[in-house]
């Protein structure tokens, strides 16, 4: 009995040790919701105590997502590192709270790079480079090497490796990656290898039947490119039929418990439960040979207290988005949620409203006035629009509503109060008017203007608080400095730093050397704040922004509450039911936001 105890112990030690790899792809359309899927799955194994990363496979030709417009691919998120990378990269940030790295997020443009400088390095040792098998060796070679980089503070190895490929199967650019993995399910062994297809099952309102067919075809493809299912997860509008699902799992050749109804919910935190409540942990455990209970553990159980209480929310607050890319809500993604995050914190429904900055500059000013709670000018490029988003700055800084300017907001505050309170009529930044009098926002020396890709200021850098005073130090509790992440070639011009703040515009965080300015805040103003980095990047559900945190907080008319009772909300002010009582979770009923520790 013990031989055989002392044989159980190292198998679970063997398949602990041994890397898991969770493949999903998607098929029918584009944006079907693979990576909230692959983000779920993650914070699923991860609530089972698994150290989860995650990799994401975009298929263009470009080396990065820094170059797109925002209409291509939605926002571009920033890494700690400086990597600019596709925005479900912040969906893994933000489920699983986790750092991910630049190379985390695969293209085919940087598997081509590397391949092609090997080759002119001679490494190939004159043979014919080809896709099979130098281009789809890389892929695999990437993969296995990224998985095993630490996304933790502890810097411990991952266990899971959750890859989603992006686009659809049968894109003619996702060939490569499809012939990589179908050879690297044998590589790596089928026990530590798992596809998930995600398909759309749509349902047409002429007659109102759930339609299969779709799905067949995907998988059909998906199969016959040498890929075979282990989960068929159908998005749909409504809770799958019973029969339709038997049908996927006869005709996609799949038991029908393999078959996974992802419907439309009242919101992404429960895309987590909804996968968990049809055994999704049992089945991977089973599969996969993974060494823990099936049952997911505390973590859900905050994932279900946000679910319910987002469902539960009865008073709003609206926040005016005086933005560029405003045609499509994936381009301020992470603005959006880090709006959410703050505004569930104060137990708040929150209303996001795009008001029309490129109509008559009266109008905009208008309706940041009457309409909004709050006003958010969040970052961009170009001149196309800003007028609009001055005026507004100018409505919210007159009439005392509360307003936050990220990157060119902030720069774009310190042009309206140079224009209209230290009578610079032409103040504009050298972006846009480059012989303007007055340069108030400047070109960074460092900038490389000949190339336009990785050029920016970008990634972590640290902000130094000059201001014991600060209401943006007091939201971060109180610290010396913070850590967060840029991406920005312009900056306010140091010179002219005294004329701003003899008129009550203060620079209160400062770089290490002094030389940069990166938090403004207005005397005699309840909320007037702007930071040159972006801080939506590193928000989370349960630690909200804080930058964010205060905009909410004062257009929900609960600010100086908040810094005189320490910079604590209580209970009903967070995680508290709205029939009176308070959470059963007091770690969370207790927390301070935000926390840094």
């Amino acid at each position: 009995m013990r031989c055989f105890n002392d044989y159980l112990n190292y198998w679970k030690y063997v398949s602990s040790a041994t890397m898991k790899y969770i493949l999903v792809t998607g098929g029918v359309i584009s944006g079907i919701g693979k990576g909230i899927i692959a983000s779920s799955i993650g914070t699923i194994l991860k609530s089972c105590g698994l150290r989860v990363t995650a990799i994401k496979i975009d298929p263009y030709i470009n080396i990065d997502a820094g170059t797109f417009s925002p209409y291509e691919h939605g926002e571009v998120f920033v890494l700690d590192d400086g990597g600019e990378v596709d925005l479900d990269l912040g969906n893994y940030e933000r489920f699983l709270d986790i750092r991910l790295t630049r190379d985390n997020n695969l293209t085919t443009g940087k598997i081509y790079q590397s391949v092609i400088n090997k080759e002119r390095k001679g490494d190939y040792l004159g043979k014919t480079v080809q896709v099979v098998p130098h281009i789809t060796d890389a892929i695999q070679e990437w993969v296995m090497r990224q998985a095993k980089v630490s996304v933790d503070e502890d810097g411990v190895e991952p266990q899971v490796c959750v890859i989603e490929l992006g686009g659809t199967v049968g894109d003619i650019e996702s060939m490569p990656f499809i012939e990589a993995f179908r050879q690297f399910q044998f590589k790596v062994k089928r026990e530590n290898f798992c596809n998930i297809h995600v398909s759309l099952v749509p349902q047409p309102s002429t007659t109102g039947e759930q339609k299969t067919k779709p799905t067949q075809n995907s998988v059909r493809e998906l199969r016959g490119l040498g890929l075979s299912p282990d989960l068929i997860m159908c998005r749909c509008s409504t809770p799958l039929e019973t029969a339709v699902k038997e049908k996927i799992s006869m005709f996609c050749h799949v038991e029908p418990t393999q078959v996974i109804c992802v419907h439309d919910v009242s919101s992404i935190y429960r895309v987590p439960l909804l996968l968990e409540s049809q055994g999704v942990v049992g089945y991977f455990c089973t599969r996969l040979d993974l060494p823990v209970e099936t049952r997911a553990r505390k973590m859900l159980t905050k994932w279900k207290e946000m679910s319910d209480r987002s469902d539960r929310l009865l008073e709003h607050v609206s926040i005016a988005l005086v933005g560029k890319y405003t045609k499509l809500s994936d381009s301020y993604a992470s603005v959006i949620k880090a709006l959410e995050h703050s505004a569930l914190a104060i137990n708040h429904k929150l209303e996001v409203k795009v008001p029309p900055f490129l109509a008559p500059l009266h109008l905009t000013g208008f309706l940041v006035c009457c309409v909004y709670s709050g006003v958010l000018v969040p970052g961009g490029f170009g001149v196309r629009g800003t007028e609009g988003k001055i005026h507004a700055i100018r409505w919210a800084r007159e009439k005392k509503k509360p307003f936050l300017g990220v990157c060119l907001g902030m720069q774009l505050a310190v042009c309206e109060f140079a224009r209209n309170v230290l009578g610079w009529a032409d103040a504009n930044s050298t972006e846009f008017e480059p012989e303007s009098k007055h340069p108030v926002v400047i070109e960074m020396p460092e900038h490389n203007p000949e190339q336009m890709g990785g050029t920016m200021r970008l990634g972590k850098r640290r902000t130094i608080f000059k201001s014991n005073n600060s209401v943006i130090r007091k939201l971060y509790g109180d610290v010396e400095f913070v850590d967060e992440r840029h991406r920005h070639r312009f900056e306010v011009n140091p010179d002219l730093k005294h004329h701003f703040e003899e008129k009550g515009l203060q620079f209160v965080g400062e770089d290490v050397d002094g030389e940069r300015m990166e938090v403004i805040e207005l005397e005699d103003h309840g909320y007037f704040v702007g930071v040159q980095y972006h801080p939506e990047f590193t928000s989370r559900p349960i630690k909200p922004s804080p930058p964010y945190f205060g905009l909410l907080l004062a257009a929900a008319g609960k600010l100086q509450s908040y810094l005189l009772k320490g910079c604590r909300l209580s209970p009903r002010d967070t995680y508290s039911d709205r029939s009176g009582g308070s959470s059963p979770d007091s770690e969370i009923a207790d927390l301070k936001y935000p926390s840094l520790s």
